[in-house]
Parts: structure tokens; C-alpha cells; sequence
């Protein structure tokens, strides 16, 4: 069920019935010659879509807003302040919460996030909430890594490359420009910081793909994304299920501070 596609008497029906709610988080940036600006945002609440077919939830509106200024020297970028985009997030948390999902999955389509939203998860333990937040970590389950492998025929997947183009060619293949890939189009690492022991730094990813591209995406085809596509379906629909059956982490919260407000209390 898509948020914006239900009426108001309905959505208040839908809360009651699920109880939980998908917010896909992607950006807008550069995805190589090839690929849209909105391939993460597109793409993931597509798969929230599917996969709350298949195990009803309430799917949050196409959201954009994350961490990608490794792409703000790119046309096409929209990036937010660190503070406000930080803020953002935990607002929009805190309006789904409002609107009665005790229950909130993350659901990320861009690896620019992963940091930004491990942040968000731990800073459900600054104050408590009406609701609990989670986040599935991969994007199949393990028992389905080996299939997603064999469906592709070349092993550095980062950005743009063999697996994104091709899911983005079974859900948006309008969208996608195979042919303005070159015939030597491939991305592999510069390492242009490996004269560094291993380090963090915001600099990092620009250091290795300046383009803006990692992998080699010419051998995506539409077959490849729709196999692709089913084994996230099919992961995220059983994570669903597993949040709206779990009563542990919401008790654990409840316990958690409880034991903080005493501590407070007693000093």
C-alpha cells in the first residue's frame, strides 16, 4: 500500500492492519553515462512496493534526501545540509510515528546512506519514541547470496555496474541509456589513496571512481534484473513479516529507559 494512494479513512484502516511502515531512502546523482539520477530512489521504493504486495505494509512517499556529497561536483546532485538533513530524517521518523506505525523499517537503496542511517538507528536511544525503528542489513538474505551471484557474470558491483543497471532495466528500462556506454566502459578502482594505510575519508570514493561509476555495467540485461529484482522482493517481504511479529526490541527499548529515566531520577 503506497502512502499516497490511499484515501484518509483508508490510510487510518491500513495503520490499524500493518502497523508498519517502509520509508526507502535513496538520493539524486550521477549512476555513470547511462543510468538516472533517481536510479536509488526509484528503484527502492519500487522494491517496498513489491515486497508490501507480497506482506502488507504502508510504503512512504518516493523520499530523496541523504547522504551523496561525494557527487556534489556532478550535474544533477541535490544534497542537504549535514544538520538539516540529519534533522529531516528524524522528523519524518517522528510523522510517521504520529500518524500511529509503531513499527518503522529503513529500507536503503544507496550505499552513500549507510553510514547516515547506522547513525539515525543509534540515535533512537537519545530519547524515547512511540515507535521502534529498524533496518534489514544486505540486500538478500544469506541463504540467497549464491543465487544473486550466479545471475551475474562479473564481480565488482559498486555503483552503476552489472546488477544496478539491470534491476533498473526490469523496473525502469525507459529510463535506462545502454547505448551511451562505451565499448570499453568499465570502472575499476584508481586507488589514488592507496599510498595511505587504510583510512576514512570523504575523499575516498571520488579518489577511486571520478566518474562517478564502478563496475562494468554492459552485460545488465533486463532477464538478469527482473531474477534480481524477485530475490529482494522476496527478502524484504519475509523482513516485514519477522518486524511485525518481533515483541522483543520494542520491550527492550521500554526497559532500556526505563532504566535511564532511573538513573536520572537518582541522581
Amino acid at each position: 500500500m503506497q502512502w499516497e494512494a490511499l484515501t484518509a479513512d483508508d490510510f487510518g484502516e491500513a495503520v490499524k492492519e500493518t502497523g508498519v511502515c517502509c520509508l526507502p531512502l535513496g538520493v539524486l546523482e550521477r549512476h555513470g553515462p547511462h543510468l538516472p539520477l533517481g536510479t536509488d530512489y526509484l528503484n527502492v521504493h519500487k522494491l517496498c512496493c513489491q515486497a508490501a504486495e507480497k506482506e502488507p505494509a504502508v510504503v512512504f512517499p518516493p523520499f530523496y534526501f541523504g547522504q551523496i556529497y561525494e557527487a556534489r561536483c556532478f550535474p544533477g546532485a541535490f544534497t542537504l545540509r549535514p544538520r538539516l538533513l540529519l534533522e529531516l530524517l528524524r522528523a519524518v521518523l517522528d510523522e510517521i510515528g504520529r500518524n500511529g506505525f509503531k513499527k518503522i523499517i529503513l529500507v536503503n537503496g544507496h550505499g552513500g546512506n549507510t553510514h547516515l542511517l547506522s547513525f539515525l538507528t543509534q540515535c533512537s536511544l537519545w530519547e524515547e519514541k512511540p515507535y521502534s525503528v529498524y533496518m534489514p542489513k544486505g540486500r538478500v538474505s544469506e541463504e540467497r547470496v549464491e543465487q544473486w551471484r550466479e545471475i551475474l557474470d562479473t564481480s565488482l558491483h559498486a555503483h552503476a555496474c552489472e546488477c544496478e543497471s539491470s534491476i533498473t532495466l526490469a523496473n525502469q528500462p525507459e529510463m535506462v541509456r545502454m547505448d551511451a556506454l562505451g565499448e570499453d566502459e568499465v570502472a575499476e578502482p584508481l586507488g589514488r589513496l592507496d599510498h595511505l594505510p587504510p583510512t576514512q575519508s570523504g575523499i575516498a570514493w571520488y579518489a577511486n571512481y571520478p566518474e562517478h561509476y564502478a563496475g562494468d555495467a554492459r552485460p545488465a540485461t533486463q532477464a538478469k534484473g527482473e531474477k534480481l529484482v524477485s530475490l529482494m522482493v522476496d527478502t524484504l517481504a519475509e523482513y516485514i513479516a519477522a518486524v511485525k511479529a518481533d515483541e522483543v526490541m520494542p520491550k527492550l527499548e521500554r526497559e532500556f529507559f526505563a532504566r535511564e529515566r532511573e538513573l536520572r531520577e537518582d541522581n
